[in-house]
């Protein structure tokens, strides 16, 4: 393969050219403008929730979202040791510390006990626990029912990370970003859906959505002059990346239906071999399917994930494996914990492969032959 394959680059064509173009010639060029609140309300309705915010990123929808929720210097919010950096450094813009808590070996999400545990924990060591959050890994809804049902016990409020997640349900139905009193959307440009960059936040609690706003616009008062009583932000999106994210959103079953086919191709590939699963299979039906990720136990398989991954990066075919736990992050060497080890298993023996839209047969095809042409060379 000449050209590298990518894990999940950016799906967009026609329709997203039309929506910007559409807005750049109506002179909505600026941070507002019609699309911004035309995309707020759509993403909204999709996700089954009041009100939506739309921000500069899924970080900073994250980072609001726990302002809202009073978090602050001196709190402890409880989040999933497995999950990319951001989940954990929106804590620490807020002043308060992480408590990372292990995940299920099955589907790498939050395990509402482990949870139960950890704030008992937590609290017993005389820290604050402001929040929790939960996130939904890879496109999988995390069991938000009982992970929240922990939280209305312990009295603290839950905060869903839905970067993921976009399009993707519980088996009851409900969607990723309508669990907690606020959760956050990613439209970075790796994710099922993009604007570039961009996020949103989502909630039912007008209050602390309308609160979200005016943080995001440098909390400029309602005022003819520029006056400023809070610290604020420049978290807003613009209107010519809201107009690309309608033309996304517009498009957002068929890609999903798109990467279900692919993961459909990969599970034709690996369910005959002994030693590998492809990760998250058993909520891959309500999954979003974002990424496909496969877990190889080394002694059944007879080769590790690391082995499978270096030999595809050779051949010019990205893949990483999962996320690195928190926990074993150097900038967060010395946070509170309470794990199992689970996440760690998971980073060690898990790969995750192209797995985007935008990629056809032939491209998904020759990543299929090249992982067959590793095993044929006596993985």
């Amino acid at each position: 393969m000449a050209d590298r394959v990518l894990m999940s680059p950016p799906d967009v064509g026609q329709v997203e050219e039309e929506y910007v173009l559409q807005a750049m010639r109506s002179g909505w060029v600026a941070p507002t403008g019609p699309d911004v609140t035309a995309f707020e309300n759509e993403i909204a309705d999709r996700v089954g929730v009041g009100h939506a915010v739309a921000l500069s990123s899924g970080t900073a929808a994250l980072h609001l979202g726990m302002l809202g929720l009073g978090v602050g210097p001196g709190d402890v919010v409880i989040v999933p040791t497995m999950t990319f950096v951001a989940s954990a450094n929106a804590v620490t813009y807020t002043g308060a510390r992480p408590c990372f808590v292990d995940v299920s070996p099955d589907d790498g999400n939050m395990d509402p006990q482990v949870l139960r545990d950890a704030i008992s924990y937590v609290q017993a060591e005389g820290h604050h626990v402001a929040a929790v959050m939960s996130v939904d890994i890879f496109g999988v809804c995390a069991n938000n029912t009982a992970i929240a049902k922990v939280c209305a016990d312990a009295g603290v409020p839950l905060i869903e990370d839905a970067a993921e997640a976009l399009g993707a349900t519980d088996e009851t139905g409900q969607a990723a970003g309508s669990f907690g009193r606020v959760a956050a959307l990613s439209f970075n440009g790796n994710k099922i859906m993009t604007t570039s960059g961009g996020g949103m936040l989502v909630s039912n609690d007008k209050e602390l959505a309308d609160h979200a706003r005016f943080l995001s616009t440098q909390a400029r008062e309602p005022v003819l002059h520029y006056e400023h009583k809070h610290i604020g932000y420049n978290y807003r999106m613009s209107n010519i990346l809201a107009a690309l994210g309608r033309g996304q959103l517009s498009r957002l079953d068929s890609m999903i239906a798109r990467r279900r086919e692919i993961r459909e191709i990969y599970h034709s590939l690996f369910d005959p071999l002994p030693g590998i699963r492809l990760f998250g299979a058993e909520q891959e039906q309500t999954a979003n399917c974002w990424l496909s990720s496969v877990v190889v136990d080394r002694e059944v398989a007879g080769f590790s994930a690391s082995e499978l991954g270096e030999f595809l990066n050779g051949r010019n075919i990205e893949c990483r494996p999962l996320w690195k736990p928190m926990h074993l992050q150097p900038t967060f060497a010395d946070s509170l914990r309470y794990v199992t080890g689970a996440a760690q298993g998971l980073f060690e023996s898990g790969l995750t492969l192209p797995s985007g839209s935008a990629h056809d047969d032939a491209v998904i095809n020759g990543v299929t032959e090249t992982i067959r042409e590793f095993m044929a060379a006596g993985a």
